[in-house]
C-alpha cells in the first residue's frame, strides 16, 4: 500500500550551489506554492498532450516527494520528478519500491546531471535504512529517453534485450503494476494502457532509424510499439550498490 507522508528527513537533500545551470531540491509536495504548481503544470503540458490541471494536481498530491530543478539565475522551475514509496509483500517476500511519477526537464537543459544525482542520493539514502525488505525502482516509460536511464546507471534491469525476465522478477513487476494500475495493466505484454493517455508531443523523443541502431532503444520500441500513443512500459531495477554501473557509482559520488 502507499505510504502516508512522513516528516522531512535528512535524506531530503538540496544541492546548494549551481551545478551547470540548474539547482535541485527534494521537497514535500504540500510545501509547494501555487505559483510552483503553475510552473510545473505548464512545463509538463508543454511536452505531453492531454494533460489536465486536475489530473496533474491529483497525481502530485499522491506523491511523497518531488525533485524540483530550478534555473540557477532566474529561479524558474525547469524540471521536476515526483516520487512515492510502495510497500508490498510478493509471495513471502516484503518489498519496497520507489515509483517515479511525472518527470520532465525543459529541452534547453537536457544533458544536465542534477536530476539523476539528486534522485540517486535521495533514494539510495532511504534504501540504506531499509533492512527488512528488498528495495526496487519501479518506473513506467512511454519515451525511450526514460528507459535509457536504466542501462546507463544499472547493470541489471528488466525488461531488457540482454536476458529474459526471471519469473521471480516478473512476479514483483506484475504485482507492482497491478497494484498501481489495476485497470490499465496488461501483464502479458508488460504495458500500461490508459483510457486517456498523455503521449509525448511530436518532436520531443521520436525514435529514428539512427536511434534504432542502439539495441536498448530498439528493444524499447519493440516491447512498447504503442509508445507514441502514450503506452507505458513497466520496468524494474533492484536498488543495490552492486547493481550500479560506473556511471551509476559516479551518480552517487562513490568509487
Amino acid at each position: 500500500m502507499k505510504d502516508s507522508c512522513q516528516p522531512a528527513t535528512q535524506n531530503e537533500a538540496t544541492i546548494p550551489q549551481p551545478v551547470g545551470r540548474l539547482i535541485g531540491s527534494v521537497l514535500r509536495p504540500n510545501t509547494l506554492t501555487s505559483y510552483q504548481h503553475k510552473q510545473m503544470y505548464e512545463l509538463l503540458a508543454g511536452y505531453f498532450r492531454n494533460i489536465t490541471l486536475a489530473e496533474f494536481e491529483g497525481d502530485l498530491a499522491e506523491k511523497e516527494w518531488v525533485i524540483i530543478l530550478s534555473d540557477a539565475v532566474s529561479g524558474q522551475i525547469q524540471g521536476f520528478s515526483t516520487l512515492i514509496r510502495l510497500r508490498l509483500v510478493v509471495g513471502d517476500q516484503p518489498i519496497v519500491a520507489f515509483f517515479s511519477g511525472d518527470t520532465i526537464i525543459n529541452r534547453q537543459y537536457w544533458g544536465e546531471t542534477v536530476l539523476p544525482r539528486l534522485w540517486g542520493r535521495h533514494v539510495f539514502g532511504l534504501a540504506e535504512s531499509i533492512h527488512e525488505a528488498k528495495v526496487y525502482w519501479f518506473l513506467i516509460s512511454s519515451g525511450y529517453k526514460t528507459y535509457r536511464f536504466l542501462p546507463v546507471f544499472f547493470r541489471e534491469f528488466y525488461p531488457t534485450y540482454q536476458r529474459p525476465t526471471p519469473a521471480a522478477v516478473k512476479q514483483i513487476l506484475d504485482t507492482l503494476a497491478q497494484h498501481s494500475f489495476p485497470d490499465e495493466y496488461d501483464a502479458e505484454r508488460g504495458l500500461i494502457r490508459f483510457d486517456k493517455p498523455s503521449p509525448l508531443r511530436f518532436g520531443v523523443a521520436e525514435i529514428t532509424a539512427q536511434r534504432l541502431k542502439n539495441r536498448h532503444i530498439a528493444f524499447f520500441a519493440a516491447a512498447n510499439p504503442g509508445h507514441a500513443k502514450g503506452d507505458q512500459l513497466a520496468c524494474l531495477v533492484e536498488l543495490t550498490h552492486a547493481n550500479l554501473t560506473a556511471a551509476g557509482r559516479r551518480m552517487l559520488g562513490i568509487k
